[in-house]
């Protein structure tokens, strides 16, 4: 009897196979194995081409050139759904057209992560579709009590890994989370403004991205509203992040960072969004 999975060539390698609702395919250690009717195949991800690079812009930023707007989705993680215990973080960072653009993942420890919680100190890998890692975001262990400005929130953005690019500084004020944008020199090149309640049923959580005097807006980083079930009972959330299409590629790259403070800040522990 011929075997109804079919396998193909591909980026997967030879022996990868498709597998075909209803119907089962072969394995070695248990003979034939039925596939569920309800069975949908995992499709490799559509990648974005790789742009030309300018002059002067770190390796893997040339896909920030052409972008005025990313998707971000963390991935949910089935240990953390059932048995609570607080995982790495990953996500996929997309363009409008659904193409994958980074792979981002959490380095920490076990401790580091269940003892401290969103408040936790890591690094993130930023890698892209090659599995180069482009950019790596850094956080120290600080406090985030709007009553204690001495320690606030600060994120050093890298790229390549090792040469800092710029930096995302919180700037106390005492109901508003707000931010300032540096660049490799430390100098103040934009400020964002979020609300002062970080938590809204059935609508999407704005982050406004403004000029030095707050006047203009320039863009905007947002938490989507991803349902009842999601949000309730998994840390996993979708951001949406905007910014002009010209804007300078290496602070493209310090708001993508921003929005990652953002969300291990106000939405990584689903205890706080009730």
């Amino acid at each position: 009897m011929m075997d109804p999975a079919t396998q193909h060539t591909g980026q997967f390698g030879a022996n990868c196979i498709d597998l075909q609702p209803g119907k089962s395919f072969h394995n070695p250690n248990y003979g034939e194995v039925p596939v569920p009717p309800g069975y949908v195949p995992t499709q490799a991800p559509m990648m974005m081409p790789t742009p030309q690079r300018p002059p002067g812009c770190p390796p893997g930023l040339e896909y920030l050139t052409q972008i005025d707007q990313l998707l971000v989705h963390q991935q949910v993680e089935l240990a953390e759904v059932i048995l609570g215990w607080e995982t790495n973080n990953k996500y996929v960072v997309k363009n409008t057209l659904g193409q994958q653009v980074f792979h981002v993942a959490e380095e920490n420890d076990c401790c580091n992560r269940n003892c401290c919680g969103p408040l936790r100190s890591f690094v993130l890998h930023i890698q892209d579709n090659m599995g180069q890692e482009v950019i790596t975001l850094t956080r120290p262990l600080r406090c985030r009590s709007c009553w204690c400005p001495c320690c606030l929130q600060e994120l050093e953005v890298q790229s390549p890994p090792g040469n800092p690019i710029g930096y995302v500084v919180q700037t106390w004020h005492p109901f508003l989370p707000k931010y300032t944008i540096q660049n490799e020199n430390k100098q103040d090149v934009l400020k964002i403004k979020g609300p002062y309640c970080t938590f809204k049923c059935c609508s999407d959580v704005n982050f406004e991205v403004l000029s030095m005097d707050e006047t203009s807006s320039v863009g905007r980083i947002s938490k989507q509203w991803s349902g009842y079930i999601q949000e309730a009972f998994t840390d996993a959330d979708n951001f949406g992040i905007k910014f002009p299409v010209d804007l300078d590629v290496k602070i493209k790259a310090v708001l993508l960072g921003a929005l990652f403070l953002i969300d291990f800040m106000f939405f990584e522990n689903k205890q706080n969004r009730h």
